[in-house]
């Protein structure tokens, strides 16, 4: 993920055009109906991506849309610096994203979001159901698993820091482990994202300590919007196929309206991407979800608070400006 590989990338790139160019026809054609491949994290948050994929509302556009799955949201941002991928779908975590951003300056545009806090819940502290923790002050000296990546780890120790759980020591740990582990004893606690703690709760394992964490302990506000994850498309897919990329948003947002419109129905869509299978689809809580034609000030403002503890930290180099990033139609 290095900046270097840059340059190496794009001979990769120039050489696989010249070679393409032998057989020019078949490329027309390719291009006329291009292979759209978007990253996903396992995560509830990729509802309306995964109902747009089964549904069929990307088919019903004239778009062939290839899911890819990852075992982090890191791996969705490399996959796009990479070119193996187009872009992400809800639940691929902003910060992560940012960091491609600053790798290589105008990697991608955000079209939707799917902002969570102590109502939409998405982002929280569990344990296991027989321990002795009340609150996240508690895990003072305790050791707790973070979802894998630098957006996970930094808001886990920096929640754990102002909620005065000091001297916590975090690991990452892939969070389809989360529930196993805390059964095992083998950590006291972990910062998670649903579907875990629903899993853990309806299987009588693990029980939540606190929920919507992250706009508590990092934007101030329990019922603060915190954009942690984000739908998005590269740049380059954008500017090569402007109109399959306004049909690919147009579809995906149909998902978003079935999710808003219509939850019990979409529920049912989890199953086959996240861990959520049967009975549990109707457990799960839902994340909210923001289009890029929806953004007001405020929401901006708080996703550029959550960009700028990344800056804080020093894990961004320089300060990554959101409203940059929104793609504007």
């Amino acid at each position: 993920m290095q900046p270097s590989t840059t340059p190496r990338r794009r001979v990769l790139q120039i050489g696989a055009t010249a070679l393409g160019a032998l057989a020019a026809p078949a490329i027309v054609r390719a291009q006329s109906t291009p292979k759209i491949r978007i990253g996903f994290w396992p995560v509830a948050a990729g509802l309306p991506f995964f109902a747009a994929v089964d549904k069929g509302y990307f088919k019903e556009a004239g778009l062939d849309v290839e899911p890819l799955k990852f075992a982090g949201a890191q791996q969705v941002m490399e996959a796009m610096l990479s070119g193996r991928s187009d872009g992400s779908a809800n639940g691929t975590g902003s910060a992560n994203l940012a960091i491609g951003e600053i790798a290589q300056p105008g990697l991608f545009k955000i079209f939707c979001t799917n902002p969570s806090n102590a109502k939409n819940v998405l982002d929280e502290f569990i344990t296991a159901k027989d321990s002795p923790y009340k609150t996240v002050a508690d895990l003072k000296g305790k050791k707790v698993a973070s979802g894998p990546g630098i957006q996970n780890v930094t808001l886990c120790k920096t929640m754990l820091e102002r909620a005065g759980a000091t001297g916590a020591t975090v690991s990452e740990l892939p969070i389809g482990q989360h529930v196993a582990a805390l059964v095992a004893g083998q950590v006291d606690a972990c910062y998670t994202l649903e579907p875990t703690g629903t899993v853990g709760r309806m299987n009588g394992t693990t029980r939540v300590i606190e929920a919507g964490v992250v706009a508590k302990y990092i934007l101030g506000d329990a019922m603060a919007p915190w954009h942690g994850g984000a739908a998005s498309l590269t740049s380059e897919f954008i500017k090569k196929n402007p109109e399959a990329a306004k049909k690919f948003i147009a579809a995906y947002a149909r998902g978003v309206e079935l999710v808003r419109s219509k939850p019990e129905d979409a529920r049912q869509y989890m199953k086959g991407y996240t861990a959520i299978e049967g009975p549990l689809t109707a457990e799960v809580p839902l994340a909210a979800y923001m289009l890029y034609n929806e953004f007001k000030p405020a929401d901006l403002a708080y996703f550029q608070k959550f960009y700028d503890l990344f800056t804080e930290k020093g894990i961004f180099d320089k300060k990554v400006v959101v409203d940059s990033l929104i793609y504007k139609g």
